[in-house]
């Protein structure tokens, strides 16, 4: 496995003002480390004096004007993103420790709150470089597509949003509004009065997109169906423990050996609270993600196998509207619209939007969308052997988040944190091993 892997930053904007940065945990010595400007020297933060202190060194990479292309070197890196910010540079912090307080959509007096920014998520280690885009916390004005190359020349391909993918997010955000009456339309983050970013509904709290009460009639619906006697599911495992049959028992789901409170509105949107928190049982953490995705995309009663092939996703309501809508307006139809969205049966159609590879030689990511294609690259998709399964590796998602904070980051001042991604959570161990 290579030490460091070159990655190609295109600029496909129609800006010439696109900052790119490169932040993470070097797996070497488990220090917090970001690229500075040239994108190959490693910069490795030292505690600070106080909270909120500024970088030492500048890490906003130029990526020029539209059509141009840096290469930056990165090395082993556990839990790191690639940043982009179009027209403004983004303001990164230093809390004491050190730890990085990285820019948040949730806080109006961060400092970034106002600069058009995006990222996408990567590790790489001795198995693997595993990349992803999410939209578990918003959809950003800066589409981002992701291509990775290997040593035999195989590429796989995620494509992303167009250069208008957030207007038509918004769009049918709005539309979902006014045929049900949810605040969908409230998600819609403007800027000069024009759509600047869309929050994800499990973060609806910070803008006034009340969604309480939402998923309820639903989970009754659930609860009453597998109570008759007769009616039960199967939900894959797709790990040790199989195929455990699902059934309603004196108030609670039972599956397996495992029993499941009702959750609300709150705990399906974030998918790691209520009865979806983890912990030491693998059973039950290794049911959870699955079962978070039934509700998620309302399929626990149409369909008796979990998880169910995505043609079955969002067709009943209430359903999760933000995610079908993100689904629609990613050309290729990929990436995390919440934390269990790589949950697929086997052999089904990747949702989550990730590329991975064993013998990777080249991560290109490209961010503006100008020129994004659903046949942008050519998408073998061939998964190599990795130290955890794809989805064993889900299970896992949760188990950072227990505190409340996003994983591998500082959280800003007067914000309660939660789930950043899915991709991220299953990183928390680096975090374990690494922060103290």
């Amino acid at each position: 496995m290579v030490a460091s892997l070159p990655f190609k930053l295109v600029n496909d904007s129609n800006s010439s003002n696109v900052w790119a940065y490169i932040t993470g945990i070097n797996i070497a010595d488990g220090r917090r480390v970001l690229l500075e400007a040239d994108g190959k020297t490693l910069y490795f933060p030292e505690n600070p004096p106080a909270i909120g202190s500024p970088l030492a060194k500048d890490c906003a990479i130029p990526l020029g004007k539209p059509g141009n292309t840096v290469t930056a070197t990165v090395p082993q890196i556990a839990g790191g993103r690639v940043w982009f910010s179009i027209d403004d540079k983004l303001n990164f912090l230093l809390n004491p420790g050190p730890a990085l307080v990285e820019p948040s959509v949730l806080n109006p007096s961060d400092p970034s709150a106002n600069v058009n920014f995006g990222f996408c998520e990567f590790t790489l280690n001795d198995a693997q470089l595993y990349a992803n885009i999410s939209y578990v916390d918003f959809v950003s004005n800066v589409p981002i597509a992701i291509t990775l190359e290997n040593s035999a020349g195989a590429t796989q391909n995620v494509s992303g949003m167009a250069a208008d993918g957030l207007d038509k997010v918004c769009a049918d955000l709005q539309a979902q509004a006014k045929e049900d009456g949810k605040p969908w339309d409230k998600l819609i983050v403007e800027k000069d009065s024009k759509n600047f970013r869309v929050l994800n509904p499990s973060h609806g709290d910070a803008v006034g997109a009340n969604f309480a009460g939402y998923y309820e009639p639903y989970v009754e619906e659930v609860w009453q169906h597998y109570s008759t006697d007769s009616r039960t599911f199967d939900l894959d495992t797709q790990a040790g423990p199989g195929v455990l049959e699902g059934k309603v028992t004196n108030g609670q789901l039972k599956i397996g050996e495992e029993s499941f409170q009702q959750p609300n509105t709150a705990d399906i949107f974030g998918s790691n609270s209520g009865p979806f928190t983890t912990g030491p049982n693998g059973t039950r953490n290794a049911i959870i993600p699955r079962l978070a995705a039934g509700f998620n995309r309302t399929t626990l009663i149409s369909q008796t196998q979990q998880p169910s092939d995505p043609s079955t996703y969002y067709k009943t309501n209430p359903t999760n509207h933000y995610c079908r809508i993100v689904h629609k307006h990613n050309l290729d139809g990929k990436g995390y619209g919440f934390a269990y969205d790589d949950v697929q049966p086997e052999g089904g159609a990747d949702q989550s939007g990730k590329v991975n590879d064993g013998a990777p030689t080249l991560f290109t990511i490209s961010v503006g969308g100008e020129h994004a294609s659903a046949t942008a690259a050519a998408t073998t998709n061939k998964e190599v052997e990795e130290q955890d399964e794809p989805a064993q590796a889900s299970e896992a998602a949760p188990a950072a988040q227990e505190n409340g904070q996003q994983p591998m980051q500082e959280s800003r001042p007067s914000v309660q944190q939660r789930k950043s991604s899915g991709f991220r959570g299953k990183l928390s161990g680096w975090k374990k091993k690494f922060m103290h």
